[in-house]
């Protein structure tokens, strides 16, 4: 892939956990006191089923399992188990847990994909854990074992399901496959939201400018770049750009809410930065070593067969 190329699609990709940052800010300010559950399935179904009208293509034989597995560990899993941890969690400590996600994949793409470990990719990602934490973790934040585990076990559920996300891709563009995870994820949830019950609150014109925002830009667009991006640059070089989620939100907090940067919040955002280039340089690495495998393969069978 040619440097140029590369950038771009890595651009393209930071849009979309760029665009994630802003889910808290939409969530507290526009639909408070909403049952995490219901935000999480109107996000991911009305989403889904209108991209499915507008590709008009179902899955096809094994694509269909693949899907349900994708959209539950993208979006159903992983939505609910990252609400348990930030309502039981104080912010700074449910984004801290999260961002162990990048190291996480690093450890699965070795496991599913057979890509290397590399020291450089592993000391990314420890960067970004502890970027984030100077970022958004308050001094004395409480640990409530049952949100940290949650916020661990969505880590864990994204990692899957980017790895994986690479590995089975499905002969049809990367808005035929988001529509296909983003409407599975959703009709997972229809039946947990039906059998619980949570408690609806009256709609606004407001709250539905919030669900709108969150499903067909939070959730549609972003995710038809995540998924390309994850398709063309590897799960590890699409990995640590999640990173750039709390800081966003960091900055729209300050921008739109008046809240204060500390010192010690513009060193984290750095050493998020910081991480995230080292994690670019090990995937571009790993990108040359790929491309030029097959071509060293070439001049050692032409040497053997002179």
């Amino acid at each position: 892939m040619r440097p140029g190329t590369r950038n771009a699609d890595l651009l393209l990709t930071s849009l979309a956990p760029a665009v994630w940052g802003s889910t808290y800010i939409v969530t507290t300010e526009m639909l408070a006191g909403w049952d995490p559950l219901v935000v999480a399935l109107l996000r991911a179904l009305p989403a889904g089923l209108l991209l499915l009208v507008l590709v008009r293509q179902l899955p096809q034989g094994i694509w269909w399992a693949r899907s349900a597995l994708l959209g539950a560990l993208n979006f159903s899993v992983f939505w609910v188990l990252l609400f348990v941890s930030a309502y039981r969690l104080p912010g700074g400590v449910a984004a801290t847990v999260g961002a162990i996600q990048p190291l996480i994949v690093v450890l699965l793409s070795r496991a599913v994909l057979g890509t290397p470990i590399r020291a450089l990719a592993v000391l990314a990602a420890f960067g970004g854990i502890a970027g984030v934490a100077m970022l958004v973790l308050a001094p004395g934040a409480r640990l409530d074992p049952l949100g940290v585990a949650a916020g661990l076990g969505g880590a864990v559920s994204m990692a899957f399901g980017t790895v994986l996300t690479r590995r089975w891709q499905p002969p049809v563009p990367a808005l035929t496959f988001t529509a296909w995870q983003l409407a599975a994820g959703g009709a997972l949830l229809l039946p947990v939201v039906l059998w619980l019950q949570p408690p609806l609150p009256a709609v606004s014109g407001f709250n539905l400018l919030g669900l709108a925002w969150l499903g067909l830009v939070g959730a549609a667009l972003t995710y038809i770049l995540w998924f390309r991006g994850i398709a063309r640059l590897g799960p590890n070089a699409a990995a640590p750009l999640a990173l750039l989620s709390p800081v966003a939100a960091v900055l729209l907090g300050w921008l739109a809410l008046g809240q204060m940067l500390s010192s010690v919040q513009l060193l984290g955002m750095a050493a998020v930065i910081g991480s995230i280039s080292l994690g670019q340089i090990a995937g571009a690495r790993h990108a040359r070593d790929t491309a030029d495998r097959p071509q060293r393969r070439s001049v050692s069978d032409q040497h053997r067969s002179g």
